[in-house]
This record gives C-alpha cells, sequence and structure tokens, in this order.
C-alpha cells in the first residue's frame, strides 16, 4: 500500500454556490470557520453480504469528533472531481488499494447552521479485510440494515451522515439501502 498524506486544515478547496458551481478558493480551515459552501463525498461501503461499514470518528477530527457514521468521505480537494474525491477517501480511510469506482448515486445540498456543503453520495462493494486509518477511525465493524436502524436511535451520529442516510433511505436509488 503507498504511504497516504494526510489532509489538513490548510488543504485548499474550491468554494461553491447554491448551484454547485466553483465560484472561489479557500483554506479548509477558512472554509469552515466563515461558513464557506464547499464540496463533500460520502461513500457508503457494503461487504458482499450486503452489510454496511460503520465507524466512530477519531477524537482529532476537525469536524464531528468522535460520532458515529455510516459513510467514509469527506472534502472535495480544489479542482478534484466528486468521483476521484470519492475513490481516493474510500481508499485512504478504509487503508486499502484497488478498491473499485464507487458507484454515484444522487447529489444535494446539506445546510445547518454551521456548515454548508454540495454532497455527493456513492456507494461500493468491497469484500476484502479493511486496514483503517486510526488518525481517522477509532472503531468500526459491518453492521446488518436492521443493526444500523436500531443504533440510529442509542448512538451519536454526525449530522451530515445521518442526514444522508435519511435521504438515501428515501430516494429511488436507495430502496432496499
Amino acid at each position: 500500500m503507498t504511504e497516504q498524506v494526510p489532509r489538513s486544515a490548510d488543504e485548499l478547496l474550491d468554494i461553491v454556490d447554491e448551484r454547485d458551481r466553483v465560484v472561489g478558493q479557500a483554506r479548509r480551515a477558512e472554509a469552515y470557520a466563515r461558513r464557506l459552501r464547499h464540496r463533500c463525498v460520502f461513500v457508503l461501503v457494503r461487504d458482499a453480504q450486503g452489510r454496511i461499514f460503520v465507524h466512530r470518528r477519531a477524537d482529532r477530527k476537525l469536524v464531528f469528533p468522535a460520532l458515529y457514521d455510516m459513510f467514509v468521505g469527506g472534502v472535495v480537494g480544489a479542482g478534484e472531481s466528486y468521483h476521484d474525491a470519492a475513490l481516493r477517501e474510500a481508499e485512504e480511510e478504509l487503508g486499502v488499494t484497488g478498491l473499485p469506482a464507487p458507484t454515484p448515486l444522487f447529489t444535494y445540498l446539506y445546510e445547518s447552521a454551521e456548515h454548508t456543503w454540495w454532497c455527493a453520495l456513492y456507494e461500493v462493494v468491497w469484500d476484502a479485510p479493511v486496514n483503517p486509518q486510526t488518525e481517522e477511525i477509532s472503531w468500526y465493524a459491518f453492521l446488518t440494515e436492521a443493526e444500523l436502524d436500531h443504533r440510529l436511535t442509542e448512538w451519536p451520529w454526525v449530522p451530515d451522515g445521518a442526514d444522508a442516510y435519511r435521504r438515501l433511505r428515501s430516494h429511488p436509488t436507495g430502496q432496499g439501502a
């Protein structure tokens, strides 16, 4: 496996408008501090049995530390495509290489009082061992949909991931997800 370069608050991001058109660039820390709209990818990872990769984010994460998430992913770098970011982020967070290209599902605008970003949702099947980055992930397991649904009311979840999962479950592409 190749050495992954950690991304930081200094990472340059494309800033986008309400229609997902690039209108400028800013460092990640500035984008978060000033609530500048940027791009993110969410990748739902399933194993061959259809179980979903669920993890607890590391305590040192810049956004939503120590919360649970059912997606791997992250910000899209300046000039990077959603597709390239989805593959890069999934391989980095799972600690694997050779992941098949994630399948795009849909995009939408996520907005909260603190954050705003365009989200691109993807799905991929990976049935080989994973070796998650300890800098990113402090715990993980593959859960059935029933197990995940049960834990949605018990565990503290990242708000954007929980929102994306609800959207996926009600989206035509997410039927049976």
